[in-house]
């Protein structure tokens, strides 16, 4: 028992040590390279610590590569842009001039409904406030709100009515609409058909906030329509 406590001990320093020497940074806040080496570590000195019959050294020296591996590519990337590239990625823009990039959130994996909650953790809860949303290489979302803001009588979030050509019945009937209506104020811009639209959301001001999906690789048209 004493030796397991000992082993324990020498790993639990070993560990700390290494982690200490390969920076300070959250689990929020660490590029790919980084997370992966830290799980990679983790598991490996959970492996000595559970089993006293694997040496010691098998749990120490793998942690010590991985040390000296991390540090490798770190320097690389700092010498290198583009090995720093290949490495950690690059920032996606996600929202440029106001207008959702389709193409840049199915080339991240990243849907609406992450775009906007991204969004309200900046405390933005109305996209038509966006100028522009970058997805940095770490996974947090970068925002530039647009320079004037029209003043909002009603505080609440903006709703989400129709998401990538669906319409969202709950959230379009608890706002006291039903479909017939969304689709009569989508012919009025001269949309035929909702599978045309990427999103509508019902903002604070009573607004529609409507964006078209890609066509040709353009980004979509917006339109703001009032909803009353």
């Amino acid at each position: 028992m004493f030796t397991l406590f000992i082993r324990t001990v020498i790993i639990y320093f070993t560990v700390f040590i290494v982690l200490r020497l390969m920076g300070k940074r959250q689990i929020s806040d660490m590029q790919p390279f980084d997370l992966v080496i830290t799980l990679l570590i983790a598991d490996v000195a959970s492996v000595p610590v559970s089993d006293s019959a694997i040496p010691l050294l098998y749990g120490i020296i793998p942690i010590l590569c991985l040390f000296v591996l991390h540090r490798f590519l770190a320097h690389l990337s700092l010498k290198s842009n583009g090995i720093r590239t290949l490495v950690c990625g690059k920032p996606i823009i996600v929202i440029a001039k106001g207008v959702v990039q389709e193409s840049a959130l199915k080339a991240a994996n990243y849907t609406l409904g992450d775009l906007t909650e991204q969004l309200r953790i900046k405390d933005v809860f109305s996209l038509s406030q966006v100028e522009y949303g970058i997805l940095e290489t770490n996974g947090s979302l970068s925002v530039l709100p647009k320079a004037k803001q029209p003043e909002i009588r009603f505080v609440r979030p903006s709703a989400l009515v129709l998401s990538d050509g669906k319409i969202m019945k709950k959230e379009l009937n608890k706002m006291g609409y039903d479909e017939r209506w969304l689709e009569g104020k989508l012919s009025a811009l001269g949309i035929k058909s909702v599978k045309r639209c990427l999103f509508v959301f019902l903002e604070q001001d009573g607004m529609l906030h409507v964006q078209e999906k890609e066509f040709a690789g353009k980004p979509g048209r917006v339109h703001y329509l009032k909803a009353a």
